[in-house]
């Protein structure tokens, strides 16, 4: 069992029992991950995308036009129910001062360290504490008129991914990159603790592999 499992259930052999009164399963809304699509308690399945933005006011007039075409080509068979989200954060200089380290560490000349080393102080100091980033986000459900066969869960989540890389191919020509994670459900479950835990996210980072160690640490083992 997983952390997914132990979230949402699914994978716990147990008997059926209603949720504790204020618990997390009695409000959280989401029954289960699967394949990189969300399944609500109310028999929604709901797909995510996080997009890569490019500023359209840096293209020539020509690529501006081409951008505009791809995308209102993408949005005459996009799904009805679609909604676009951003998401503006406090900015995250760990990667960058790690970076900047290790460009110091390989830096001959003493000029050059010592710049990098000013430079990474003043990260330090706070200089960047005002900074921001943005996240953006495509998020569509499944529809009636998508048609998967049969209606099962399994049917529904391949459909809701055919769809996704519709959106990557139409977006690929508005010259925006849509992320494709290479554990999608790991994906989805480090942005609701992001979503969920809001400030708690910022200090306490879900470490690589956190999925797999919760076996472990809650001595429940795969059969």
């Amino acid at each position: 069992m997983d952390l997914k499992q132990l979230l949402f259930g699914g994978g716990a052999k147990a008997p059926a029992a209603e949720p504790f009164r204020d618990s997390i399963q009695a409000w959280l809304p989401i029954k289960n991950v699967v394949g990189g699509v969300v399944v609500t308690k109310d028999g929604r399945f709901v797909k995510i995308l996080e997009v890569l933005p490019v500023n359209i006011y840096l293209k020539s007039p020509n690529d501006r036009e081409n951008i505009i075409s791809s995308y209102a080509a993408w949005l005459k068979i996009a799904p009805d129910d679609l909604q676009i989200e951003a998401r503006t954060l406090p900015a995250d200089t760990a990667d960058y001062v790690e970076r900047m380290k290790e460009f110091a560490a390989h830096e001959p000349s003493q000029s050059c360290r010592e710049m990098i080393e000013d430079n990474i102080k003043e990260i330090g100091q706070g200089v960047a504490s005002d900074a921001l980033r943005h996240r953006f986000f495509l998020i569509f459900q499944y529809e009636g008129r998508m048609h998967a066969k049969g209606r099962t869960t399994a049917a529904i989540v391949q459909r809701l991914n055919e769809e996704a890389d519709t959106a990557r191919r139409y977006l690929d020509g508005c010259e925006l990159e849509v992320l494709e994670p290479s554990f999608a459900d790991d994906f989805i479950l480090k942005l609701l603790y992001e979503i969920i835990n809001k400030r708690t996210s910022r200090r306490v980072q879900l470490p690589e592999g956190v999925f797999d160690m919760t076996t472990a640490v809650h001595g429940v083992f795969e059969e």
